[in-house]
């Protein structure tokens, strides 16, 4: 099977009883904003009396995309954990193959670019194994340079500025959600 679309995703996302969203807003025909988040049913087995069982978000991804090749910026991804439905490796390639797919079908951007920031050596070594594993490269070092202070500002902290391909990027994680855990 092919890599999949995002129709296809939030179907992989039911069946382990996840909710995959994204919300994608655009300023003036110009740069998309875009969140993407995975969430589980809190008791869904019990609804609440007024509706449908709360939310628990269990992972999000925040970025932007600007009308080009290489326009598409990842800056914050948090996943709290996979909880009773879904490990926490499930929640972070359903946001991930979910951005990427999103790209693909609404964007011209085929290049994503992110920052594995340097908060300590540990955590950063192990940002730059798990984006590799995803097909990002390092492309610079953002440091405490005066050239550096723009793009620092941009993405929050010093650290890899790393790029990889989208449609890699989707195909990778899809292979992963795809293997028996």
């Amino acid at each position: 099977m092919g890599t999949p679309d995002l129709q296809l995703l939030e179907s992989q996302a039911r069946r382990r009883n996840l909710l995959l969203r994204l919300h994608v807003t655009r300023a003036a025909g110009l740069a998309w904003t875009l969140r993407v988040g995975v969430a589980r049913r809190l008791n869904a087995a019990q609804p609440t009396p007024g509706g449908p069982a709360p939310l628990v978000l269990l992972g999000e991804l925040k970025g932007w995309a600007l009308p080009s090749q290489g326009g598409l910026r990842l800056d914050t991804m948090r996943v709290q954990g996979g909880g009773e439905s879904g490990s926490t490796a499930d929640v972070g390639l359903l946001i991930w193959a979910a951005t990427f797919a999103w790209a693909l079908e609404a964007t011209p951007c085929r290049q994503a670019t992110l920052l594995a920031i340097r908060d300590n050596d540990s955590q950063h070594r192990r940002l730059v194994r798990y984006f590799r594993r995803l097909g990002f490269a390092p492309l610079r070092e953002l440091g405490a340079g005066p050239l550096d202070l723009a793009p620092r500002l941009l993405w929050g902290g010093a650290g890899l500025l790393m790029r990889g391909d989208v449609s890699d990027g989707l195909a990778r994680a899809w292979r992963r959600l795809q293997s028996p855990a």
